[in-house]
């Protein structure tokens, strides 16, 4: 049993696959020190990344704005608010002013005047405690 094992070891130590990952590993037949001036050469060859430019507008507002919501499309995933009180998709607070009940979560927009309704997502729902054949009044702030 025991010469059975040493010789796996043997075949399992000539395997490419071993070789290659020791190679990506420890740099190939590279000494410690070359292998690190390689890694230090390829970081400083990269080029910078640079940042996208964020809006200099801000995306939320002060207080809270009110809406009334309905049940949104249960088959899509989440927890999301599909309202028309935001222009680009931001993390919000929403909260039930009838029981008290609040939860984060994503706002999408959605097309039409900001007097418009408002569709929740199944999992968004669940977590305000909300009844999913009733429309209710919510009160959303953007952060």
């Amino acid at each position: 049993m025991r010469y059975m094992l040493f010789a796996l070891c043997i075949l399992v130590a000539g395997c490419d696959t071993v070789r290659s990952t020791k190679d990506r590993l420890f740099g190939g037949d590279k000494t410690p020190v070359e292998a690190e001036e390689a890694v230090v050469e390829e970081v400083a060859a990269e080029e910078p990344i640079e940042p996208e430019p964020v809006a200099t507008t801000a995306v939320g507002w002060v207080g809270a704005k009110t809406t009334i919501a309905g049940l949104g499309d249960p088959t899509t995933p989440g927890r999301w608010l599909e309202t028309s009180l935001v222009d680009v998709e931001v993390t919000g607070r929403v909260v039930v002013p009838k029981t008290g009940s609040q939860a984060y979560i994503t706002l999408v927009p959605a097309p039409g005047p900001e007097s418009g309704g408002s569709r929740l997502s199944l999992d968004a729902m669940r977590a305000l405690l909300l009844p999913f054949d009733e429309l209710v009044e919510l009160e959303v702030y953007s952060n």
